[in-house]
């Protein structure tokens, strides 16, 4: 196990990569003192500087007052042989605690045994998304172990197995017929409606979506080079331009350290940052909007077939690195 948050370390990626499409047990306890747990597969990171995840949890459930109220709580990403510990926590009503040999954490939450990862985690922002609410935190301490994790696929568990990555297939000839099962105009259709659900909350940022992938970016390594940004929003046909990063600085979201210069490092605000929470919890509700007529399985497809897809088409970087000259 290694503890402590130095997500510079490279130590906090490590851990985040130990969840698959997987099981996680998330953990409080409530005003009352008593341990309330339930089984979740919502988990994702949200910045890496400072470590920060989220999960959703239902409106209807009976443990949401008490995350309501509490101020920590912990992520457990559960070893392959925890099957058992999985069904007693997805069970309403269940003495889940019952026989356990509890650790104590932060505030007193209780923490499980034996997993592959735990992240002990002040609540920092709460968000409803539709019949869910988006739960994010600060990781102030973290555990992780090469076990290997449970995985939930296919309407069943699973054992996580490396493999080896294949060579890529060769291409094959495009169809040059236009409708609606024409893939280009799919998956402009899906980006547009996606994005349908997360503009208002853009808009009341006063956000553009090219001003949103910027800090999104920032949020996951903050103080980068503006030529760097500029090589990430590439391969989303954007451009981090000197007027787009100045809005930012002018906006209060980022700080534009130099003028008319492509090495001008840029960085958060406290303002951005904010803004970003909120805004990865509103992409988060999205999401889980988008996926609810789809199974694990089929969005696990779903994402592994538009990496490919990403792969295959990959521009590389653009050829010249100015972004910050004036037009």
């Amino acid at each position: 196990m290694s503890g402590g948050v130095d997500p510079e370390a490279g130590n906090f990626r490590n851990a985040l990569g130990a969840f698959a499409t997987g099981v996680t047990i998330v953990t409080t306890r409530d005003g009352d003192g008593r341990d309330v747990g339930l089984t979740a597969s919502s988990f994702n990171s949200v910045s890496l500087s400072p470590p920060m995840v989220l999960w959703s949890l239902a409106k209807d459930a009976a443990s949401l007052p008490a995350f309501l109220t509490a101020t920590h709580f912990a992520v457990h990403i559960l070893a392959a042989d925890q099957e058992d510990l999985s069904l007693r926590f997805a069970v309403r009503g269940a003495e889940k605690f019952a026989g356990l040999a509890l650790e104590r954490g932060l505030a007193e939450v209780p923490l499980l045994p034996q997993c592959t990862a735990r992240f002990q985690c002040r609540t920092t922002f709460r968000y409803e998304g539709g019949d869910h609410m988006i739960f994010v935190g600060t990781v102030e301490q973290f555990e992780h172990t090469e076990r290997p994790p449970l995985v939930f696929h296919g309407g069943g568990y699973a054992l996580a197995v490396r493999k080896a990555v294949a060579e890529p297939a060769g291409q094959a000839e495009p169809d040059s017929s236009f409708s609606q099962d024409f893939l280009i105009y799919l998956l402009a259709r899906a980006h547009f409606q996606l994005f349908l659900l997360l503009r208002r909350d853009l808009e009341r940022h006063g956000l553009s979506e090219d001003q949103w992938f910027v800090l999104s970016i920032l949020a996951v390594s903050d103080n980068r080079a503006a030529a760097e940004l500029d090589g990430l929003l590439w391969p989303t046909g954007k451009r981090a331009t000197y007027e787009l990063l100045a809005s930012l600085t002018a906006a209060g979201f980022a700080q534009l350290h130099g003028g008319y210069d492509p090495q001008a490092r840029v960085t958060l605000t406290d303002k951005g940052r904010d803004a970003v929470i909120e805004l990865v919890a509103a992409a988060k509700a999205a999401e889980e909007h988008a996926e609810r007529s789809l199974g694990s399985a089929e969005t696990h497809v779903l994402k592994r077939a538009l990496r490919a897809i990403i792969r295959e088409t990959d521009p590389g970087a653009p050829t010249l690195l100015t972004p910050l000259h004036p037009e």
